[in-house]
């Protein structure tokens, strides 16, 4: 045998015995891979099953163009057309008409602002029309008494089930109030104006006349609403009035009777008065008492005797000068004085105060009246008041449901929808290639 027969032999044993290693690995990564299913139409519940992770390569058949096309074609049919002619279905068909009444009405009167809103330069006009009362009124409107008042004055439970209405949009008469509120609220409608303060009103029915009387009521309680806070408030401005008028009247009256007693006790009309007079009566003596020892010193001076006649007169009428002098001045300001003498000091600060509390007595008694009579004034005027400018007004033809206009929305939605889920379910299937 030659050397090229025994090389050929040794390569061809190499190779087979290579083949043996290698034939279980084959064999076994030969089991792992799942042959692929011949292509089979696919049904929405089979796109959403999850990926199975031997399926490792997809034919030429599972990405033909045309059944590609097939398939979006028939997904567009069933995820966009068919909802969208069940809705037009419904709505050209089924659909009731509902109508709308619409009013207008504002609070006016002595507004004030709620804080302060940042909006640019309408800012002012926003704190001047933006009252309290008009949000009151809004959520009156929304509120459960008003749902009670009107469904016992016209009962609109009844009128939201008429026989007119289709299945959708009426009122599923659930008992519970809160049920028939929550329908209220969808069916009758109240908007705030920032700017203007303007309350919108709008009421659906499936009536013209429904809706009328329902707009109607509720302008009606709005009104009674906004009289009753301003009557309130005039009475409340009333009583209060009236009772700082009573309290300083009591005041001013104790005033009066307390210089009432202190002049019955004091034995003086007027203190002050009275001291004036004392005073100049204290000058007057000292007068009288430079004058008789003036003429006591010239007759002195003459040479008469002490005791001669016209000098003990002179001494006597100064000493009784004297002893008049210091009894008036006691009656002013010495505190250690008799019961029976007033002390003009002490009368005079005593009647000071007095005097002062009666003034400021005065004072606030007149104050009060004037208050009481503005309150009185203004009690007569009705203060906040409900101004409705735009009437309710019986609705000539059904504003709702817009038809045409839902159907585009409803038909953009689902159009919309379906191709991102479209994109989303090839983009998944694109990366498992």
């Amino acid at each position: 045998m030659s050397v090229d027969e025994v090389k050929r032999r040794d390569k061809l044993g190499s190779v087979i015995a290579f083949a043996r290693r290698s034939l279980p690995e084959l064999r076994r990564d030969a089991e792992t891979i799942e042959p692929v299913d011949a292509p089979r139409p696919r049904r929405m519940l089979q796109l959403l099953k999850p990926l199975r992770w031997t399926r490792l390569i997809r034919t030429e058949e599972d990405v033909h163009p045309r059944r590609a096309g097939a398939g979006l074609i028939r997904g567009f049919g069933i995820f966009v057309l068919l909802p969208t002619a069940l809705a037009g279905f419904y709505l050209f068909v089924l659909a009731s008409d509902q109508y709308v009444v619409e009013a207008r009405f504002a609070v006016r009167g002595e507004v004030l602002p709620l804080g302060e809103v940042k909006v640019g330069e309408f800012a002012s006009v926003i704190q001047k029309n933006n009252s309290q009362d008009t949000y009151i009124v809004a959520e009156y409107i929304r509120s459960k008494p008003m749902l009670e008042s009107a469904q016992q004055t016209l009962d609109v439970k009844t009128m939201f089930m008429r026989h007119e209405a289709d299945f959708w949009a009426r009122y599923s008469g659930k008992a519970p109030i809160e049920e028939l509120l929550k329908y209220w609220r969808k069916q009758v409608q109240a908007s705030i104006d920032l700017i203007s303060g303007i309350i919108t009103l709008k009421v659906t029915a499936f009536t013209p006349q429904d809706a009328l009387a329902i707009a109607n009521h509720i302008v009606a309680r709005s009104e009674n609403l906004i009289n009753g806070i301003s009557e309130r408030a005039q009475e409340d401005m009333l009583r209060h009035s009236r009772e700082e008028v009573q309290k300083a009247g009591e005041r001013l009256t104790r005033a009066h009777l307390a210089l009432k007693e202190f002049r019955n006790r004091w034995g003086i009309i007027d203190p002050a008065k009275s001291a004036e007079a004392t005073y100049m009566t204290l000058i007057d003596l000292r007068k009288e008492k430079i004058k008789l020892e003036n003429d006591l010193q010239v007759l002195r001076s003459s040479s008469l005797d002490e005791k001669s006649r016209s000098i003990q007169a002179l001494v006597a009428n100064v000493a009784a000068i004297d002893q008049q002098m210091k009894h008036l001045q006691q009656t002013l300001t010495n505190d250690a004085m008799a019961v029976d003498t007033p002390n003009a000091a002490q009368a005079l600060l005593e009647y000071e105060r007095l005097v002062i509390e009666r003034t400021v007595a005065e004072r606030l008694n007149e104050s009060a009246v004037g208050m009481y009579e503005r309150a009185r004034i203004a009690a007569s005027k009705q203060s906040i008041y409900l101004a409705t400018f735009v009437p309710p007004a019986a609705p000539q033809y059904a504003a709702l449901p817009q038809r045409p206009e839902s159907l585009f929305v409803i038909f953009f939605c689902l159009l919309v929808t379906w191709g991102s889920a479209t994109l989303l379910v090839e983009g998944v299937k694109d990366h498992n290639i």
